[in-house]
């Protein structure tokens, strides 16, 4: 990046750069998850799922109905636990699709000294060349993996509640 931006004069501060922006959404503990593996998505997610369950547990018996039908208490605070998981994976969803978009884009949008002075810059050949093989190789696959995620959530929430309903 920095070989990138001596071939070319670069006005985008080095913090608001694409690819310094994937780097840090690399080293967060939170963006980290999918970049991992599956395992390393499904852990965080398992354990939001499980520090949840008590709180929906304590929701759902609140329900009158509820309270007294054991069954149907257990499996509306399992089904309403997976939403802090959808929520995070949502949230990482943004992240990674932001950083993604700015990758693959052919200008940096980018601010000199504060939110009311935004300015674009066309990226040189080789910083584009170099954005989008990071995009495809690298951040394409979390965002699948996220996709993936998201969309086992989301059928979890919706077949359980449809369980709920039955029982």
């Amino acid at each position: 990046m920095d070989q990138a931006c001596s071939e070319s004069p670069c006005p985008v501060p080095p913090e608001q750069r694409p690819l310094e922006e994937y780097r840090q959404l690399c080293a967060s503990w939170f963006f980290a998850w999918p970049a991992l593996t599956n395992a390393g998505l499904r852990k965080p997610l398992l354990i939001s799922w499980v520090l949840a369950l008590p709180f929906t547990a304590l929701i759902s018996y609140g329900s009158w109905p509820l309270r007294h039908d054991p069954l149907r208490l257990a499996a509306s605070a399992a089904v309403a636990a997976v939403l802090p998981a959808l929520l995070l994976l949502t949230r990482q969803w943004l992240g990674w699709s932001y950083v993604n978009r700015r990758l693959i884009s052919e200008r940096v949008e980018y601010e000199e000294s504060g939110w009311y002075d935004g300015q674009v810059w066309e990226k040189p050949l080789a910083w584009r060349q170099q954005d989008l093989l990071v995009a495809r190789h690298q951040v394409r696959p979390v965002l699948v993996r996220l996709r993936q995620a998201l969309s086992l959530a989301l059928a979890l929430l919706l077949g359980g509640a449809g369980l709920c309903q039955a029982l």
